[in-house]
């Protein structure tokens, strides 16, 4: 048995995990903002509560750990951000910890549940707020001490030139300090920000999914230009990784029409042919965080039961 939780800038989620089939929630808590003492001590009411000796302590995070410093950058979080955090948890909290970036938690819990079941190689992409992803590999994350393998979303990569027939577009600056990310033109937001660049008409990502699936001409305008955007770079890890499955989470992945136009245009970009979609919808749709970091926890835990 191990404890889990998702740690979101509101709440946290917490569950007892039994197995990848048995994951129980527990009540929501507010997550503290400000005190890590009051952090911790959270995470204890919750594993004190949880009815026996846990193996470990799993968290889910969105934000990454350094891997030379352990120190995590969860910009939401001050309570957290740039603290060694599974030194500093497991010193209060007297378990062993681990903590994952969320996109990681997505991927490994797509390929132990999802659509990744019986994949060797997983990448699972974040479409969404921001864009992002993770790797998995015979079951196991590229890199479960970081959280940095998978970042497709950043690098200044972006075409300037995209769409049928082909237009011009400005490099956007991005929150990680480049500019010409994916993150800012192929996120939700980018995909704001590309639109009211086409048409001079500020509108939601889900107004204008919503606008294309309706056949506005503007809107359809819009996704074939982000469609292309995407579906280069993602070729690109496609031929590097070897992935044969591609599942896709985040806000974007609402629409089976934007996954479909993505799959499509990837497919006739990579060097291997699939006959059967390679870019889909994720299955677990429902808090993938808390799913994946109790799959983290539970490897972690069984593997220290079983000594080599």
């Amino acid at each position: 048995m191990i404890v889990c939780f998702d740690i979101g800038g509101t709440t946290i989620k917490g569950a007892v995990a039994y197995a990848p089939d048995d994951i129980r929630p527990v009540p929501r808590i507010p997550t503290p903002k400000t005190s890590f003492e009051d952090f911790a001590a959270g995470l204890k009411s919750v594993i004190d509560q949880s009815g026996g000796e846990p193996g470990c302590v799993s968290l889910s995070i969105a934000g990454v750990i350094d891997p030379d410093t352990g120190k995590a950058t969860v910009a939401n979080i001050p309570s957290i951000h740039g603290r060694a955090l599974q030194d500093e948890l497991e010193k209060a909290l007297g378990l062993p910890v681990i903590v994952s970036n969320d996109a990681d938690c997505f991927v490994i819990a797509e390929s132990e549940i999802g659509s990744g079941r019986g994949h060797r190689v997983v990448f699972g992409v974040i479409l969404g707020t921001g864009v992002g992803g993770g790797l998995v590999i015979d079951g196991k994350l590229i890199n479960s001490d970081g959280g940095f393998a998978g970042e497709w979303g950043h690098g200044p990569v972006a075409a300037t030139l995209a769409g049928n027939p082909p237009v011009c577009l400005p490099r956007f600056e991005c929150g990680c300090g480049l500019v010409g990310c994916i993150d800012a033109i192929g996120s939700a937001r980018g995909m704001e920000k590309l639109h009211a660049h086409l048409h001079q008409k500020e509108m939601s990502s889900e107004a204008i999914i919503a606008a294309w699936q309706g056949g506005d001409t503007g809107a359809a305008r819009t996704i074939d230009i982000l469609v292309d955007i995407l579906a280069s770079p993602l070729a690109m890890v496609i031929n590097v990784t070897g992935a044969t499955i591609v599942p896709v989470g985040g806000g974007l992945s609402n629409s089976r029409e934007l996954i479909t136009a993505l799959d499509v245009a990837v497919r006739t970009r990579i060097l291997r042919r699939f006959d059967r979609p390679l870019v889909v919808p994720a299955i677990c749709r429902i808090e993938p965080g808390l799913i994946g970091s109790a799959v983290i926890g539970l490897k972690y835990a069984n593997e220290v039961a079983v000594p080599a």
